[in-house]
């Protein structure tokens, strides 16, 4: 059996989540749970209804004077469960620290709506949160966490085919990019949390329905020259590892500047679970800086 050695600030919260959290079975119940846990936005928080009927969830800066940066923020869920509304405390946060408009999008899940339909919504969300008064259109980053930053990579790639839209940064979190590691038998770790391979499995189905994978998951497109600039960060202990150091490589390799940071010890969603831990804390100003360094005027 495979070592687990967890990062020290790590190891309790490793004792304690679950390696697996959705099945078929248990899809409906996590669903009808997270409806129960954000029916209520915080003070602050916008909730938008845009004309194609996407939903987002709006994050002004504390303070702005002109047009400024923006950031494009797609949650997590394995393509099947989540509401942008988890994420409000890190927009908030983001918006703070980076004096960013921050757009969080609700875009539909699988399996009712798989590939393109997530993609679609966030693409619409783009274009509106890129026509606000508040932003500079030149300084426009996206991101997202785990599917959200499969769903962030798909998004580059398609606003770079478009040629509509000049994204200054993408910033993927542990992201979910590859369906081809459901076919790995060697992934079965023990130090796997929140994700595992079975959960994979219904995430990359749910998802590609009839889709046609080489355009639908980033990791299998072959052309990756042009794209903006990226941030990955994973742990060790993350299903999407692998998947995650080999498309860096492959971003590299295509001429695009791409700043990696591995974890050790770290699990899937590790920032989430303990974000007051100084490995959470140090993963974020990171993101941080990746994203202050993309939105200077002079890389706009």
């Amino acid at each position: 059996m495979p070592s687990i050695e967890f990062h020290p600030e790590l190891r309790r919260s490793a004792r304690l989540v679950p390696k697996q959290m959705i099945t078929p079975v248990t899809l409906p119940f996590v669903r009808a749970a997270t409806r129960m846990m954000w029916r209520h936005p915080p003070k602050g928080v916008e909730v938008l209804t845009l004309a194609p009927g996407v939903k987002v969830r709006l994050h002004r800066p504390p303070t702005g004077s002109g047009p400024g940066p923006a950031l494009l923020w797609i949650h997590g869920g394995g393509y099947v469960i989540g509401d942008a509304a988890q994420d409000d405390v890190l927009c908030r946060r983001f918006a703070a620290e980076l004096g960013a408009t921050v757009v969080a999008v609700d875009y539909r899940l699988a399996p009712e709506h798989p590939y393109p339909a997530g993609l679609e919504d966030c693409y619409a969300a783009l274009r509106w949160l890129v026509a606000l008064p508040a932003v500079d259109p030149g300084r426009v980053a996206i991101g997202g966490a785990s599917a959200g930053g499969g769903l962030a990579a798909a998004l580059a790639l398609h606003a770079r085919d478009i040629g509509e839209i000049p994204v200054a940064a993408q910033l993927l979190v542990y992201p979910m990019l590859d369906d081809r590691t459901v076919l790995r038998k060697d992934l079965d770790h023990p130090g796997h949390r929140l994700w595992n391979q079975s959960s994979n499995r219904f995430g990359w189905r749910a998802y590609l329905g009839d889709a046609d994978p080489d355009r639908a998951v980033p990791a299998r497109r072959d052309d990756l020259a042009g794209l903006p600039p990226a941030w990955i960060g994973v742990g060790t202990f993350d299903l999407f590892h692998d998947e995650d150091l080999a498309y860096a490589e492959r971003l590299r390799a295509a001429g695009v500047a791409c700043e990696v940071m591995v974890i050790e010890g770290a699990f899937h969603g590790f920032d989430g679970i303990t974000p007051k831990a100084d490995v959470s804390q140090s993963f974020f100003r990171s993101q941080c800086a990746m994203l202050t360094t993309a939105f200077a005027p002079a890389a706009a």
